[in-house]
């Protein structure tokens, strides 16, 4: 195993202890900035996660059913794209739909009682310069072209009709097919004339659709190996400013937003290497903080991820670096996060939520555990442990520990002295 740098407690401490700080300092000032972290309570839809291609409506029915128990104990929003990962064409001929699987998707969120949140993405082959009545999957991740886009935006009213259960609308998925390979940067504008069709047509259907944007990919390079830096770095790296001006393109373009929506890793593009796993997550803090600082509007993360291709991490390893991750959230004031869920039909599944019989995996008992004690809009304060591999985060009744290191470590919560074996998760009451 390769040794890991143990400064990343460090980073993590001054980040979550400034974060505290700044809440403190702002409500006690009467001035015109907000008190931080943001009041989200009244927000939904908070932790959840995305259906992916295989989901538990591919199972049988009493791993389905299985599925919808485990996930009903703590209800969690959950995300379906409208077109891919799961769902059909919606459209394939102008006029002609097809809402089979998008109707037995919502069915399993709205059966295990969860928030249905859906991410418009992607569009019908005609709109992009297919034939009509013909699907093409490898041209998923193409955009409507700009005569379509009034097209498309007609077929998110239709869904919206379709489905008044739903409230929630991501606009796209992380600028596919909006990158102009001459100039080398995101097409932000052709992006934002796209939402803003649907934005109007949402609105026009329901006024109290949340509709949000712009879905954008915050990617990040090791400090001093990007040609485009930004001003937004930290020890997990910086930010490539070409997504930096595309978000900034989008706040001063867009006809109206509810909520504003980015993901990302919280490793660097180069897949970390240099960069510790646990250190790397205070990014998500970051950047939803910088956010914070352009817009009042509530920070959504449509998707984070923590974890190199091919880690070959254990699932308890697996499970503390996610722990780390929600915590970074959790402090940086979101308002929503989503799990990309990796579910497979077959064989081993890494980081999946359930298994496949429905029974729930670790990495679901500690989405729910954050559901539960760290809702938007709680006020957690991280703990002084007294040992620099453990990380803790509390409310008033409840607190949460995660090892770090791959060796049990005794530290001390809310005056109690604890042993947490290696990587483990511990939640504690206060």
């Amino acid at each position: 195993m390769r040794p890991r740098p143990r400064h990343w407690a460090a980073v993590l401490a001054v980040a979550l202890t400034l974060g505290c700080l700044v809440a403190l300092l702002n409500s006690g000032t009467g001035g015109g900035h907000p008190a931080w972290p943001p009041d989200t309570s009244d927000l939904t839809p908070g932790w959840g996660f995305t259906h992916t291609q295989y989901s538990a409506d591919d199972s049988d029915a009493s791993a389905a059913a299985a599925v919808r128990r485990e996930v009903g104990a703590v209800p969690l929003a959950q995300d379906q794209a409208l077109m891919g990962w799961g769902a059909d064409n919606p459209e394939p001929s102008p006029g002609v739909y097809d809402f089979s699987r998008l109707d037995a998707r919502i069915a399993l969120i709205t059966g295990s009682g969860g928030r249905p949140v859906i991410t418009l993405c992607c569009a019908p082959d005609w709109m992009k310069g297919g034939q009509p009545g013909r699907t093409d999957w490898n041209q998923l991740e193409t955009a409507p072209s700009p005569a379509h886009f009034a097209d498309f935006a007609a077929l998110a009213a239709t869904v919206a009709r379709r489905y008044p259960q739903v409230h929630d609308f991501l606009v796209w998925n992380e600028f596919k097919g909006f990158f102009d390979n001459t100039t080398g940067e995101w097409d932000a504008a052709s992006y934002t004339a796209l939402y803003n069709d649907v934005y109007r047509a949402l609105k026009a259907v329901r006024p109290d659709i949340l509709v949000g944007g712009p879905y954008l990919p915050v990617d990040s390079y090791p400090t001093g190996t990007t040609a485009r830096p930004s001003t937004v770095s930290g020890p997990w790296g910086t930010v490539d400013q070409r997504a930096v001006d595309a978000f900034r393109y989008w706040l001063a373009h867009e006809a109206g937003a509810d909520f504003v929506v980015v993901d990302g890793s919280s490793l660097p593009k180069d897949g970390g290497s240099g960069v510790d796993a646990f250190a790397a997550t205070a990014k998500f803090s970051a950047v939803t903080r910088w956010i914070h600082s352009l817009t009042p509007l509530p920070v959504w993360w449509s998707e984070w991820y923590v974890e190199p291709p091919d880690s070959g991490w254990t699932e308890p390893h697996r499970d503390a670096v996610l722990a780390a991750g929600m915590t970074a959230l959790a402090q940086g004031g979101v308002a929503a996060a989503f799990y990309w869920n990796p579910e497979t039909p077959t064989g081993p599944c890494p980081g999946c939520l359930w298994d496949q019989s429905g029974q729930a995996l670790p990495p679901l008992t500690l989405l729910q555990g954050f559901a539960r004690w760290f809702p938007p809009g709680t006020r957690a304060v991280p703990l002084a442990t007294g040992g620099p591999d453990v990380l803790a985060l509390a409310q008033p009744a409840e607190g949460v520990a995660v090892n770090t290191a791959d060796r049990p470590v005794s530290v001390v919560l809310s005056g109690r002295t604890r042993t947490l074996g290696p990587y483990q998760v511990l939640w504690f009451s206060r």
